[in-house]
């Protein structure tokens, strides 16, 4: 049985996960170019944050200075909440990131929020390289969380203050793809965020274990879910899956560990993907949580998924390479949350 109140995606807020994805044929420049040209138009037509999320030595992917590019969105838009969905904790010194989102909350306030993950967002040389050691890991996850939820207290533990940071509610987020941040966010009582975009095979056992563990905390009194797709909307179906083959071929470079920036769309797949490529491509892009179409087909899309998890929030991510389209596609969301 249920334990969650099932809305259509009208009654829910929709947010925004920008990857900053550097095109072929293009540069990081360009990139958070279009990033505030996104942000600007998704405050206007009334979506409820711009995540950024943190990743290294991809050449696709322009976010891997988070905060800085937190507050550059932020300084470029006037509401709309930004934040990190997410920081890779175990990267990085929990005061250091007290410190960053301190000062982000001080500059921009009610406005920031702050998911966190346990993975690398990266392989394992890069890794090292951002933390001089691999002594931390994933397993020190639940430490690190506690140590930068105690900067921000109004009376830490620690001798060491953040300044800014001590005293000021930052919201803090879980992220996962797995049961492990879902129960942890539940023991917490932290929001939490699933990584369905790219993991859709955990989604429900996640939320489930979330909600039945929840224990309610001074940050939240209920479960908070927010749910990650992947929407590519366009006029016509025909022409949506024909934008979503840049999608299709970052995951595929993926799979077969080639470097690439996003690649514009192909008039077909065929000659560029195996059968059983294509296979392993539509496993972590299930229909269920990557939705391509028109604006009805994503109408259903986003209905069905509301109405399987009962997500309290949307997330959604659009790796898509012309600009135009990207904001159609955002336009047309606005259309369906109208």
């Amino acid at each position: 049985m249920t334990s969650y109140q099932v809305r259509k995606f009208q009654q829910i807020p929709i947010s925004i996960l920008d990857l900053a994805p550097v095109k072929e044929g293009s540069d990081a420049g360009e990139s958070f170019k279009e990033s505030v040209q996104l942000a600007q138009q998704a405050e206007k037509w009334g979506f409820h944050r711009y995540w950024f999320a943190e990743h290294h030595n991809m050449p696709g992917v322009a976010s891997s200075a988070t905060s800085i590019l937190i507050g550059h969105i932020a300084a470029h838009t006037k509401a709309i909440r930004v934040g990190a969905g997410g920081v890779m904790l175990p990267n990085h010194a929990p005061y250091i990131v007290a410190e960053q989102f301190g000062t982000l909350e001080t500059l921009f306030p009610n406005r920031i929020d702050l998911g966190l993950g346990r993975a690398p967002g990266t392989d394992q040389a890069t890794a090292f390289a951002l933390r001089r050691t691999l002594h931390v890991g994933p397993e020190d996850f639940p430490m690190l969380v506690n140590e930068l939820q105690d900067y921000f207290s109004k009376e830490p533990v620690s001798r060491v203050r953040a300044i800014p940071g001590q005293g000021l509610e930052v919201p803090i987020w879980l992220l996962g793809s797995s049961d492990y941040s879902a129960r942890l966010a539940a023991q917490k009582g932290l929001p939490f965020s699933f990584a369905s975009h790219f993991a859709p095979a955990y989604l429900l056992p996640a939320l489930q274990l979330y909600r039945e563990g929840f224990q309610p905390s001074a940050a939240l009194d209920k479960p908070y879910a927010m749910v990650a797709v992947n929407v590519i909307a366009a006029d016509t179906d025909e022409k949506a899956e024909k934008i979503a083959t840049s999608l299709y071929q970052q995951f595929l470079n993926l799979i077969r560990g080639v470097e690439s920036k996003l690649l514009p769309p192909t008039d077909s797949m065929d000659n560029i993907w195996t059968p059983m490529e294509r296979e392993q491509v539509k496993k972590s892009l299930n229909p269920l949580t990557t939705i391509v179409g028109s604006k009805e087909t994503v109408r259903q899309g986003l209905e069905k998924i509301i109405e399987m998890t009962g997500a309290d929030e949307l997330i959604v991510g659009s790796q898509i390479y012309h600009l135009e389209d990207r904001l159609r596609s955002l336009e047309i969301l606005a259309e369906l949350m109208e």
